[in-house]
């Protein structure tokens, strides 16, 4: 399979994906607006910041965050 995206395109999701991770622990849903809040102090890139601003609000879990802002955590 190729992929037509050039790797400097492709966001780095391993910060995301530790970012979830970290938020999750022992957690079942978080909040938009928690999770923003989060990757603020955890200094993400803008590009995350912007994906995660543009999430509607309401709650999450680890699975359905990681598909809409595109990590890879299960």
């Amino acid at each position: 399979m190729t992929d037509d995206v050039p790797v400097t395109d492709m966001p780095d999701t391993r910060r995301l994906d530790d970012l979830l991770e970290d938020l999750y622990h022992g957690q079942e849903r978080i909040s938009q607006a928690d999770i923003y809040r989060r990757a603020v102090a955890a200094e993400m890139p803008a590009q995350w910041l912007t994906r995660i601003a543009a999430l509607p609000e309401g709650e999450y879990s680890v699975d359905e965050a990681a598909d809409l802002l595109g990590g890879s955590v299960t």
